[in-house]
């Protein structure tokens, strides 16, 4: 059974089929209820369709991780830091760069 969240964007998405904004909610919503399939389809559509849509990259690197995609994961953490910096949004672009260094193995503490 569809939870009524996900049935009312399911809604909107007929309504407008290239809303970024509904297109993320659902990859999120997806995401949510662990059903990766469907979550990475919406995340990737985003990023083709809407690729300056930054709050996208850091969460599609993230389900990458958590599937054991490392690779896949450090490229979109990539691409959205280069998204983040043409839109002068720095403050996703340190968060980009905060998954990107972890994911990397980057992220040590000094002694």
């Amino acid at each position: 059974m569809q939870s009524t969240r996900l049935a009312k964007l399911l809604e909107f998405l007929q309504s407008d089929p290239n809303d970024p904004f509904v297109l993320y909610a659902l990859a999120t919503e997806y995401n949510t209820s662990n059903d990766t399939e469907k979550a990475l389809d919406y995340y990737l559509k985003l990023i083709t369709d809407h690729p300056d849509y930054v709050g996208t990259y850091y969460h599609l690197g993230k389900l990458y991780q958590k599937l054991g995609q490392t690779e896949p994961a450090l490229d979109i953490y990539q691409k959205g830091m280069v998204a983040a910096r043409n839109k002068r949004d720095m403050h996703a672009f340190s968060e980009l760069q905060g998954a990107y260094n972890s994911a990397a193995g980057l992220d040590y503490e000094d002694d």
